[in-house]
């Protein structure tokens, strides 16, 4: 991506609208948005990128907040 002048932060976040999603409910395994960004990194030439993995690495680093209403990271997250 950084060869075709492509920044990867600014690919991903561009999904999230630039912001940290705060999840409401029951945490799922993916979404139709880990969906669509998987498709979109496979196109791109990743591997090992299905929309399960890519749920549990947006919430690694930040894209989705799951965190409970009660916990304390919830809202420092």
């Amino acid at each position: 991506m950084k060869e075709d002048g492509e920044d990867f932060s600014t690919f991903v976040w561009a999904f999230a609208g630039g912001k940290p999603i705060q999840s409401r409910g029951p945490v799922p395994v993916s979404t139709p948005l880990s969906s669509e960004l998987s498709k979109a990194l496979k196109k791109r030439g990743f591997k090992f990128v299905g929309p399960v993995i890519v749920y549990a690495w947006m919430q690694a680093v930040g894209i989705v907040n799951d965190h409970a209403p009660g916990c304390f990271r919830r809202h420092s997250a």
